[in-house]
């Protein structure tokens, strides 16, 4: 479990209200928000369902309840981990820990959340044990800037299919930069779309704790893929500063 981070660096993280932070508080919902919350309802109750009868012994229903769910753990895996295996066995396991401790579920909670968790805490340990001893933070704490969105790579656009691909595996360059616990709330938020209240039932966090995570954690992306647009710009400079009338003429004699 990730630990709680409340206070970095002598400084308490912005207050923020318990409200999804792409809801201003007191505001009014629009219809497409409201039909949102009314199938994510019809979803979670029939999650619970299949819960319930898997817990009675059927064995279609927690068959049934992993094919709906194997796809989007295999994701958030993938998004984290660096190979398609890895997160395939990452995903098998978390359905694994689900069944030996589908006994004990608790519906008060919705199973996502639950899966997340398993999805999310697995992938980090995974993380940690390829890279013990490495820093996988920048240096900057300063907390100004602008904060940049990350793509959502589950969005396919045919026309530009090889561009989407590129990119997707740059932000998973960039994001495998970031320290884990970075890593998972800006996964969770930017490109699963969960509300932050959510994610700090996944990461174990407060609120308040998963607020300040997405701010640093969208600075540090943003300073590290700059530096990387430096890097090419600068190699793609050099690459050209050799120009034809620079070119070493070649000997007459050679030519033949």
């Amino acid at each position: 479990m990730v630990a709680d981070e409340d206070e970095l660096d002598g400084r308490p993280a912005p207050e923020t209200s318990g409200a999804d932070d792409r809801t201003p508080a007191g505001a009014r919902r629009a219809p497409f928000e409201a039909a949102d919350s009314e199938e994510a309802a019809r979803e979670r109750a029939h999650d619970h369902g299949l819960i319930r009868r898997a817990q009675a012994g059927e064995e279609a229903a927690f068959a049934e309840l992993v094919e709906r769910h194997q796809q989007r753990a295999w994701r958030v895996a993938r998004n984290l981990v660096p190979t398609d295996e890895d997160a395939q066995d990452l995903a098998q396991e978390a359905f694994l820990r689900v069944f030996r401790n589908l006994a004990g579920f608790d519906f008060e909670h919705g199973f996502t959340t639950w899966l997340y968790r398993i999805v999310t805490n697995l992938a980090i340990d995974h993380l940690r044990k390829r890279r013990p001893a490495q820093s996988t933070t920048l240096h900057n704490d300063e907390d100004d800037g602008a904060e940049r969105e990350l793509c959502d790579t589950r969005v396919d656009q045919p026309s530009r299919g090889v561009e989407r691909a590129e990119l997707a595996a740059e932000v998973r360059d960039v994001l495998a930069t970031l320290a884990p616990h970075f890593q998972s709330v800006l996964l969770l938020r930017e490109i699963e779309g969960l509300p932050c209240n959510e994610i700090a039932k996944i990461v174990g966090a407060t609120h308040v704790t998963v607020r300040w995570r997405l701010h640093r954690g969208r600075k540090l992306f943003q300073e590290e893929w700059e530096r990387r647009a430096r890097w090419t710009d600068q190699a793609g400079s050099a690459g050209q500063g050799l120009s034809s009338d620079d070119e070493p003429a070649m000997d007459e004699d050679q030519g033949t």
